[in-house]
């Protein structure tokens, strides 16, 4: 499927290459400088010169890239170049060049492991980093049974997980995040709400259990099933691969054996149905061409039980700002001139609340006027124990031959950053 594959800095330096394949020389990297590092008008990540495709993701000062001559599957090439960096970020906490350059013996290593005559291959990091290590290692007597346990765990029917796990204390947690996507217009109309969610476990338990996840009785996944107004509709999900989708599809029960530790069980989104934690209604009006007068009520549209707590809400001022006067009961609201806005901050703001920020901000008189382009109102927030979706964990229970007792703690977390906006 990948015939080559490359680590480019962006000079369009190799740092990084493997040929898996006859049917390409190193030299084809010098056609991706070419054609992609050195061209700023570049924006597609899928490149085709001829018979021969460059696939490649920018991550921080480098390009990542995949090459081919067949025709390969665009998903499956992004998500093992996307599962590479996912690999080096567990193995070196951050992927830029100079982790690059000080840990490429173990990365030649790690793409060798992962990929076999260009095919991807097993990229469990749990499994990866037993025997591909960053720290020395001393040989002992039982390195035969230690490599022999690692075989049966890369090549067995779970390859996630090792048989021997021991803890003195049982335990899982379950966080349920999603982000919350918003674009309202002036009227007060819902242009895109949208929730991308995700379910992280971490998982300490001993042996191989067998865990059974429940999620609401009424969970529309088919399209065709839409519809119902208190049914939580999912548009699509993604699941690890520990996961039985045969028992999801007849039951929306979700079965899996858990890797041992932190891993991402299910990805999600959901665009209908969706409740917004925060109502934002602005009021802003021009006074002629030396002043602009705002009014800002916010109001928290959940359970009084519960609480919204680093709220920061960005409001923009026009570029010939001068001085601006902020009046906030509630939090501090201050004017930053190198971003054109004023931020006001609220600590915490309890469920069913409603403050308010009054403002003005006066304005240097220009030779021509220029219409304001008035861009959105930016909030960030979090809301703990709250889903914007309606998603809630009915039940979670850890079957395992022991029978032994297990603690589970289930959290969830709603957030917004950088894309709830509303237009005024």
């Amino acid at each position: 499927m990948i015939s080559a594959f490359f680590i480019f800095n962006q000079k369009g330096e190799v740092l990084i290459s493997r040929l898996y394949r006859t049917d390409f020389k190193r030299s084809i990297a010098d056609v991706f400088r070419i054609q992609v590092v050195s061209n700023s008008d570049v924006r597609s990540p899928i490149i085709t010169l001829g018979s021969t495709s460059f696939f490649h993701v920018r991550i921080n000062n480098l390009y990542v890239v995949a090459v081919t001559k067949t025709n390969a599957n665009a998903a499956l090439v992004f998500e093992f170049c996307y599962r590479f960096i996912s690999i080096c970020k567990a193995y070196f906490g951050k992927v830029d060049e100079e982790a690059v350059k000080n840990n490429f013996v173990v990365i030649y290593e790690l793409i060798d492991e992962i990929n076999d005559f260009g095919y991807p291959q097993n990229s469990e990091i749990d499994t990866l980093k037993t025997y591909i290590t960053t720290e020395s290692i001393v040989s002992t007597n039982i390195a035969a049974e230690e490599s022999s346990k690692i075989t049966t765990q890369a090549t067995g029917a779970i390859s996630w997980r090792r048989a021997d796990v021991r803890y003195k204390k049982n335990e899982a947690f379950v966080d349920v995040i999603e982000n919350v996507n918003l674009s309202m217009s002036a009227k007060g109309n819902v242009l895109r709400a949208d929730v991308d969610g995700h379910i992280q476990m971490r998982a300490y338990l001993t042996g191989t259990p067998e865990c059974k996840f429940g999620l609401n009785d009424k969970l529309v996944i088919d399209k065709n099933d839409k519809g119902q107004s208190d049914a939580v509709e999912l548009d699509d999900c993604r699941f690890h691969q520990c996961v039985s989708l045969a028992e999801f599809d007849a039951d929306r029960t979700i079965s899996f054996v858990p890797p041992d530790g932190e891993f991402e069980l299910m990805r999600y989104r959901s665009t209908s149905n969706v409740k917004l934690p925060l109502r934002v209604i602005p009021s802003v009006t021009e006074v002629g061409t030396t002043q602009v007068q705002y009014t800002v009520i916010v109001k928290a549209n959940f359970n009084n039980k519960l609480s919204a707590t680093d709220v920061v809400i960005r409001i923009p001022t026009p570029l010939n700002t001068t001085t601006t006067e902020c009046k906030a009961p509630t939090g501090k609201a201050k004017y930053v001139p190198a971003e054109n806005v004023i931020i006001w901050k609220i600590a915490r703001l309890q469920g069913g609340a409603e403050c308010s920020i009054r403002a003005t901000a006066d304005l240097t008189r220009t030779t021509t006027r220029q219409v304001w382009a008035r861009p959105p109102i930016d909030v960030d927030f979090q809301v703990l124990m709250f889903t914007a979706s309606g998603l809630i964990v009915r039940f979670l229970k850890v079957f395992e031959k022991s029978n032994y007792q297990s603690v589970k703690w289930v959290r969830y977390l709603t957030k917004a950053s950088g894309n709830y906006q509303i237009r005024f």
